[in-house]
């Protein structure tokens, strides 16, 4: 039987309501969080992808200046959707949740061969998180009202590349829900 784990992609203060602010963030919340509630009910890994930069040091603060630095509230998980106990948190200081983290070798250790990748934002972070899932071999499930992005064409282009490129099974939260 396959083994899913949920990975959630930037859903942070800094990116919901702080200074790279997603106007269209609010209205996946309430899906992200049931498909996350669910997974933990039925022993799915939930874990966190978020960005925790070095303030004058990480490459990606270049281009889009200073938000989610390590140790303030701006990198942390919004309130609605925080880590509990059993969750796990990898940080991450450039777009792919892979790059120079543990990702991979946690995955390894749980033995999740598919991955449900959410979050923020699917042009970008959740796209690159997503071409090293596959590159690894991971099946990818995404969920289409549980990520997002900037604007609708971001939204549309972003998940149009996961589908076409990554082969990813694009489903609703409520649609994967069924196939747990």
């Amino acid at each position: 039987m396959p083994r899913k784990a949920v990975i959630v992609v930037d859903m942070l203060n800094d990116f919901v309501t702080g200074c790279l602010k997603c106007e269209r963030s609010s209205r996946i919340i309430a899906p992200l969080k049931k498909l996350i509630e669910t997974a933990r009910v039925k022993g799915i890994p939930v874990i966190y992808s978020n960005d925790a930069h070095y303030k004058g040091l990480d490459k990606e603060l270049e281009h889009w200046g200073d938000h989610a630095i390590a140790g303030t509230e701006g990198a942390e998980v919004i309130e609605e959707l925080k880590p509990e106990p059993g969750d796990y948190i990898v940080p991450k200081r450039r777009y792919s949740g892979f790059f120079q983290t543990g990702l991979q070798l946690l995955l390894t250790e749980l033995g999740v061969d598919t991955l449900i990748i959410t979050g923020l934002h699917c042009h970008m972070c959740v796209r690159h998180t997503t071409a090293d899932a596959f590159q690894w071999g991971y099946k990818i499930m995404v969920p289409s009202d549980a990520t997002d992005a900037f604007t609708e064409e971001d939204y549309q282009m972003g998940m149009k590349y996961l589908v076409d490129v990554y082969g990813a099974d694009v489903k609703t939260v409520d649609e994967i829900l069924e196939s747990l």
